[in-house]
């Protein structure tokens, strides 16, 4: 007897149900808060990024029991941090430099698509040259992942080294660097979430400097050129 795989039903999600859903937010939100949206037209002080994954099944604001104004957000396939990703660049400048979030967390997920996509020969089109950088990343921890014979527990791992090493490249820009250098309060973290049991791992990767960087990584401050206005 074959066991049933059960996929959440979205056969309900049509465009007008999404229009309708908007309204029903609205009206419930008002009765719970009359000021809410007023409120939060006012303008944005997240304390937090969050670089995760484009996945719909990890919503950065109901996993972490937060609400809209709370969560900044920049998603992409496999939460990567590319140092030529001009949209993760320019949002984490736009956090770090005017929001002035105290946190920029990587999260993962287990069961990721992306970082399963990587661990096999098959092309998949245009992604190829973004899931190379999980291949590289795969390339680097081989010792260790060759050595996990069971596929989902190889996949597991090969998220949270995802995670832990996209944590890393977003502590080698240029922008975390000076903000830490000018004494900005900003932690990097990497996490991991369950899509099935919905907790989420810390990765224990924490760090506020660029002290157990390699020293080819570390950026000096940045020195005004002589004579420019």
């Amino acid at each position: 007897m074959c066991a049933t795989t059960l996929i959440h039903d979205t056969s309900h999600i049509t465009y007008e149900s999404l229009l309708d859903g908007n309204r029903q937010f609205v009206e419930e939100t008002l009765k719970e808060d009359p000021h809410y949206f007023e409120t939060l037209a006012n303008g944005q002080k997240p304390p937090v990024l969050w670089i995760g994954c484009a996945d719909s099944r990890v919503p950065a604001n109901q996993i972490t029991n937060t609400n809209p104004g709370e969560i900044f957000v920049h998603r992409n396939i496999a939460n990567m941090v590319i140092h030529t990703d001009m949209s993760m660049l320019s949002v984490l400048d736009y956090a770090v430099n005017v929001l002035q979030v105290k946190h920029v967390i990587v999260v993962g997920h287990y069961g990721c698509g992306g970082v399963l996509a990587s661990m096999s020969n098959k092309q998949f089109g245009l992604i190829d040259n973004w899931l190379r950088n999980i291949k590289d990343i795969y390339r680097m921890h081989a010792e260790e992942l060759d050595k996990i014979t069971d596929e989902k527990a190889k996949g597991d791992r090969l998220v949270e080294l995802n995670v832990i090493e996209n944590a890393s490249n977003l502590c080698k820009t240029s922008i975390v660097q000076n903000a830490w250098q000018n004494g900005q309060e900003l932690k990097v973290h990497g996490w991991v979430y369950d899509v099935g049991t919905g907790i989420i791992t810390d990765m224990k990767v924490s760090t506020h400097n660029n002290s157990k960087m390699d020293e080819v990584f570390r950026f000096s401050p940045l020195n005004p050129v002589k004579g420019r206005v």
